[in-house]
C-alpha cells in the first residue's frame, strides 16, 4: 500500500510536470506567431511599395554618400536652353545704346545696328484661351426678297471648347492623375477660361470616343510585338475592386480594366486571340497559360521573393541565401552585358553556372520542409526554362521594369481618384493612358495628336493612327 500510494504521487508530480511543460509551449508557439505576424510585408520581400514602408523598415535600396556636392559634377556635360528660331517667336525687343561708350555723343535711333546678344523670355499672356463667337446670319435675297439663314457648322456647334482647348484638358487631366477639380481650377486661373466640373466630363467622354480606333490599333500591333512586358495591378469601378492589365514593349503600351485577373483577362488585353511572341511575367498563375518557351520571369520579383525567404529563416533560410546570390550574379552580368563589356554569347555562357548552381538551390529549398520556402522552390523548378529565357531573346531583360513604369501613372491616378465611377470611365483611362504612353515612347507630340483625333471624330473623318517613331516614319519613305 505504501508503496502504491508513493507511485500514486510520483505520477501526479509527473503529470503535473507535464502539463506545466505543455502549457509553456502553448505559450512559446503563441509567441512565435505573434512574432511571424508581426513581420510585416516590406518593399524588399514583398510587391509592397517603397512609399507604402511600414515605420522603422529598411528601404529597399541603401545609396552610400559619395562625399560629393549635390548639383552638376566636374565633367558633366551640361544642359542649356536653346534659343527658338526666330520664326517662333512673337516679339522682338530691341536695345540700343543711347549714348557712343567713346566720345558720349547720342546715337540716333534709325541708325544700323548688328546684333550681338540675344535673350528670349516666355511669358504667359493674362487670358491665354482665345473665344470665338460664332453667329448665323439671316439675309433677305435681292431678286426675290425671301430670307435665308445661315447655319453654323455642325463640328463647331459640337462643343463649346476647340479641338486644341478640348485636348488640353485632356492632358491636364492625366498629368494630374483624374482631379477633375485641378483640371477646372487651371483652366479658371491659369488659361482664363471658366469651365464646370461638368464640362471637364464632357472633354473627357469626346476624347474616349474619338482614340477608341486609335486604340483598337495599338493593341492589335501590341499583341504582334514580337517581346512585351505584362503586368497588372489594382483598380476600382464605383469602390468595387477591378484589376488594370498593361502591356508594353519597345514601340507601344496598351491597358486594360478587367473585371477580374483571370487568363480570360489577360488574353482580352492583346485583343483576345492566341498569345503570341515572348512575355516577361511575374509567378501570377494567369500566366501559365503561356507556353515556357515563350516566356520569361521577372528576376526583380524573384529577388524579394528570396529575401522572404532568408526573413522567415528555418530549413530554407540557407537555400534562400544561396539563390538571392545567384540573383545578385545575373544583375551584374546583365549589367555588364547592357555595358557591352560582355557579348551575346558571353552571356549565355556566364548563365550556366549560374542556371547550375540555381537547380542545386532550389533543389535543396524543395526539400527543407518549410511550407512557403519549399513552396515557392517547388514552382520555380517547374518554371526552371523561363528564369533563363533573357540570356537567348534579343529585346527580353531579366526584369519586368517596363512594364511597372508604365503602371506607374496609373497607380498614382488610382490613389488620388479612387478609380472609376463608370464603365465608359474605365474605357477612357484604357484609351488616354495608352495613347499617351505610346506618343512619349515614339518622342510625338502629345496635344497635336489629341487635337487632331478630337477634329477628325466631329468632323465625322477617319482618326490616324498614332504616328511612329520619326526614325521608322523616315524608314518607311526611303
Amino acid at each position: 500500500m505504501a508503496r502504491n500510494r508513493h507511485l500514486n504521487r510520483k505520477l501526479q508530480q509527473e503529470q503535473a510536470l507535464r502539463a506545466r511543460a505543455e502549457g509553456e509551449l502553448r505559450e512559446v508557439r503563441q509567441a512565435l506567431k505573434q512574432l511571424e505576424q508581426a513581420r510585416r510585408p516590406t518593399a524588399s520581400n514583398s510587391s509592397l511599395p517603397p512609399s507604402a514602408n511600414p515605420i522603422g523598415a529598411r528601404p529597399p535600396v541603401t545609396k552610400q554618400p559619395t562625399g560629393r556636392k549635390p548639383g552638376g559634377q566636374v565633367g558633366h556635360a551640361g544642359k542649356t536652353r536653346t534659343l527658338l528660331p526666330e520664326d517662333r517667336v512673337n516679339h522682338v525687343l530691341e536695345h540700343r545704346p543711347p549714348a557712343c561708350g567713346h566720345c558720349k555723343a547720342a546715337i540716333d535711333p534709325q541708325s544700323p545696328g548688328e546684333v550681338t546678344g540675344r535673350h528670349q523670355v516666355a511669358e504667359l499672356p493674362p487670358v491665354a484661351v482665345v473665344i470665338s463667337e460664332h453667329q448665323s446670319l439671316a439675309c433677305r435675297c435681292g431678286h426675290c426678297g425671301h430670307v435665308t439663314r445661315g447655319t453654323i457648322p455642325q463640328d463647331v456647334t459640337a462643343s463649346c471648347t476647340g479641338p486644341r482647348l478640348s485636348a488640353a484638358i485632356a492632358l491636364f487631366g492625366a498629368s494630374l492623375k483624374g482631379s477633375k477639380r485641378a483640371v477646372a481650377q487651371m483652366m479658371t486661373e491659369v488659361l482664363g477660361c471658366p469651365m464646370a466640373l461638368g464640362s471637364v466630363c464632357a472633354r473627357e467622354r469626346e476624347l474616349s470616343h474619338s482614340l477608341a480606333a486609335p486604340y483598337d490599333q495599338l493593341v492589335a500591333a501590341a499583341a504582334g510585338s514580337k517581346v512585351k512586358y505584362v503586368d497588372e495591378t489594382g483598380w476600382k469601378l464605383r469602390g468595387k475592386s477591378r484589376w488594370l492589365f498593361v502591356s508594353a514593349d519597345a514601340d507601344q503600351t496598351v491597358f486594360r480594366v478587367e473585371k477580374a485577373r483571370t487568363r480570360p483577362a489577360f488574353k482580352a488585353l492583346l485583343g483576345g486571340g492566341k498569345p503570341r511572341g515572348v512575355f516577361c511575367t511575374d509567378r501570377a498563375g494567369i500566366y501559365d497559360m503561356l507556353d515556357l518557351s515563350k516566356r520569361g520571369l521577372c528576376w526583380a520579383h524573384l529577388k524579394r521573393d528570396f529575401v522572404a525567404a532568408i526573413e522567415r529563416g528555418g530549413a530554407g533560410e540557407s537555400a534562400a541565401a544561396q539563390m538571392l546570390a545567384v540573383c545578385r550574379e545575373v544583375f551584374e552580368l546583365w549589367r555588364r552585358f547592357r555595358k557591352k563589356e560582355v557579348s551575346r554569347r558571353g552571356l549565355k555562357e556566364g548563365v550556366e553556372p549560374l542556371r547550375r548552381r540555381m537547380r542545386l538551390a532550389l533543389q535543396e529549398g524543395a526539400a527543407c520542409g518549410k511550407n512557403k520556402t519549399a513552396g515557392l522552390c517547388r514552382s520555380l523548378l517547374k518554371r526552371e526554362a523561363a528564369l533563363w529565357k533573357f540570356a537567348s531573346t534579343p529585346g527580353l531583360e531579366p526584369t519586368n521594369n517596363l512594364a511597372e513604369r508604365m503602371l506607374r501613372p496609373a497607380v498614382i491616378w488610382r490613389k488620388k481618384s479612387f478609380g472609376s465611377a463608370s464603365q465608359g470611365g474605365c474605357r477612357y483611362v484604357e484609351r488616354v493612358l495608352s495613347v499617351m504612353a505610346t506618343l512619349r515612347q515614339r518622342g510625338r507630340p502629345t496635344l497635336e495628336y489629341l487635337a487632331a483625333a478630337i477634329a477628325a471624330h466631329r468632323q465625322g473623318r477617319e482618326i490616324e493612327q498614332v504616328p511612329p517613331t520619326e526614325q521608322e516614319n523616315l524608314r518607311k519613305v526611303a
